[in-house]
């Protein structure tokens, strides 16, 4: 949700701008026009961020906006709250949103993914290659601790009684991750895109068969773990996973600045965009400069 937020830093500012009254302001020494404050914004580096956004907006949301529905945005909303739990509204308020203003930036994010899309030709090529990186979404359970002989008795007591209710049972006494501990060391489900964990404990985790568990302990910079595989599912054929090829495919071109400034160029192009202010003409200098073709594939 961070990388959300920081993403959008501008839309909440947006909003508030268009808010404007007349005169925004009065003091003792006399009144702030609406006039006056933007032309004091408009000079300024963020005023012109805010610009740049209302403006990919406006041009998004005719080209998209009947792709993205509000039951989209109420989904990922309503999993970013779950995810959050009770902290939820402080970490918004954190990055200065409310409820409402984070949806709309929601709704800004989802409408640059489908100009992603319609800007990406994918090809067999590409599938390929990200079916090689691809694993499906997993759960496993684990058991942290601080030392290998530790970790390596834990595997003694499993091998006598090989069983998920064991396991669960040696997490809860010995498990150090106080965070899963309780729930017999049940992590949250995760797939190759996951960064979160690291790169030896999702190895392990995804060569694991369902029911089975590590017979060696996983070293990470948090300890020892042993891992145990709740669910997999097997990663199957290419052919039947090529809606979260493209998926995948899709994010990665999201997180390549690069290639969004190239797509973005593209949407600006298309929208007929004319600036009346001659302070302002080169508002949109970054993108509009750029030439070269968005849809071809990195």
């Amino acid at each position: 949700m961070k990388k959300w937020l920081v993403a959008c830093a501008g839309v909440l500012m947006t909003f508030s701008l268009a808010a404007c009254s007349k005169t925004v302001a009065t003091t003792s020494g006399g009144k702030i026009t609406e006039s006056e404050y933007y032309s004091s914004m408009k000079k300024t580096s963020s005023g012109k961020a805010v610009l740049e956004q209302m403006i990919l907006d406006k041009v998004l949301e005719k080209d998209y906006g009947s792709k993205v529905t509000s039951k989209k945005v109420d989904k990922q909303f309503n999993e970013q709250k779950e995810k959050y739990g009770s902290t939820f509204s402080t970490v918004l308020s954190q990055y200065g949103y409310t409820n409402s203003s984070f949806k709309k930036a929601i709704r800004s994010n989802l409408l640059l993914e489908e100009a992603v899309k319609d800007h990406t030709k994918i090809t067999n090529k590409m599938l390929k290659k990200q079916w090689a990186k691809y694993q499906p979404e997993i759960t496993v359970a684990h058991i942290l601790v601080s030392k290998k002989s530790e970790a390596e008795d834990i595997i003694n007591q499993l091998k006598a009684d090989p069983t998920y209710a064991n396991f669960k049972k040696l997490a809860k006494k010995n498990s150090t991750d106080s965070s899963t501990a309780s729930d017999g060391g049940k992590l949250p489900s995760f797939d190759n895109t996951d960064t979160s964990l690291a790169s030896s404990f999702k190895k392990a985790a995804f060569a694991l068969k369902q029911g089975e568990y590590t017979a060696t302990p996983v070293k990470t910079s948090y300890g020892y773990h042993i891992i145990w595989s709740v669910k997999n599912p097997g990663k199957g054929k290419m052919s039947d996973h090529i809606s979260d090829l493209k998926k995948q495919i899709i994010a990665n071109k999201e997180s390549d600045s690069e290639y969004m400034q190239k797509v973005v160029a593209k949407v600006l192009k298309g929208g007929k965009v004319s600036i009346k202010d001659k302070d302002l003409k080169d508002v949109l200098s970054n993108y509009l400069s750029t030439s070269s073709s968005a849809s071809s594939s990195k």
